[in-house]
């Protein structure tokens, strides 16, 4: 059995899944912020896992949270929304030390792709998550793909537009600002208890035609991350996922339609069939927890 925890800034959710990738046990907590309280929630979890399987789980646990992460020395920094914002914190060895286990440290987006990889059962495809920001993990030909300075897949910090929006990471005009799930709640805000994408993709369903622009001028910058992403590895599949992936069949619909109007006028993009490659993580699937509990192995 294999225990894996994706650390969010809301949330931690747990599972321990078998051999074969089933899951076997999940739990849930909400997350407490800072070094102490990331290190005390994960171990919580851990422990509320060990009394759901009634095993010990004394092998490897693994752990993907956002942020800077060195998986060599199992640290992490910049991970802002969790309190880790300082220099590189031990969380593999404190949390090793309190449930007295070995414990590996990964980008949550790396470790999705893992998941991806087992769920869609292909070895060499990208991870495109569509969350709060926009990034990618890489998996290729069975290897996954950090980079030099683990900046791999970092996509959403491609500036398309100089006159844009002011990016977080300081520069102007970049994918996130346009395609991501923050840039879908600023372009349509919804009311009540119903997720952003989820207003909006039905509002354009219903004919609005407000609500049709803002989900096509959407669907295109996740089409132009796609396309940047594909003319760079050319991945044999290419999955979607993140928060607003919740849409489903929906979200990749609305893609792959703007990539094949993007290919419209090029012979060679069309060739390359990109709109054919795409698959959308199954709706719930907790695919950064599996695949933190398959680097484990």
């Amino acid at each position: 059995m294999n225990v894996g925890l994706d650390i969010g800034a809301t949330k931690t959710l747990g599972l321990v899944i078998d051999d074969a990738g089933e899951i076997l046990a999940e739990v849930r907590e909400a997350t407490e912020p800072g070094t102490d309280g990331v290190v005390r929630t994960a171990a919580r979890v851990v422990e509320a896992l060990r009394a759901a399987t009634g095993e010990p789980l004394t092998g490897t646990v693994g752990v993907g949270i956002p942020g800077l992460v060195d998986p060599p020395n199992g640290t992490v920094k910049h991970a802002v929304n969790l309190g880790l914002d300082g220099d590189w914190f031990p969380l593999g060895q404190a949390l090793g030390e309190r449930l007295g286990v070995r414990v590996v440290v990964e980008n949550d987006v790396n470790a999705a792709s893992l998941g991806a990889v087992k769920v869609c059962g292909e070895d060499d495809l990208v991870y495109l998550s569509i969350g709060t920001g926009l990034a990618a993990g890489l998996v290729l030909e069975g290897r996954l793909r950090r980079g030099d300075h683990g900046a791999a897949g970092e996509v959403g910090h491609i500036p398309v537009d100089p006159m844009g929006a002011l990016c977080e990471c300081g520069q102007r005009g970049c994918l996130e600002t346009i395609a991501s799930g923050s840039a879908l709640a600023s372009a349509w805000p919804s009311s009540g208890h119903v997720p952003p994408a989820q207003a909006l993709f039905a509002a354009a369903q219903g004919g609005d035609e407000k609500a049709v622009a803002v989900r096509d001028e959407f669907a295109a910058g996740v089409a132009s991350a796609i396309r940047v992403l594909a003319l760079a590895v050319d991945p044999r599949t290419v999955v979607l996922g993140g928060g607003v992936a919740q849409l489903g069949e929906q979200l990749r619909v609305a893609v792959a339609g703007a990539l094949q109007a993007q290919a419209a006028s090029s012979p060679f993009l069309a060739s390359l069939d990109l709109a054919g490659r795409l698959r959308v993580v199954p709706a719930d699937y907790p695919v950064a927890a599996v695949g933190a509990a398959l680097l484990g192995r």
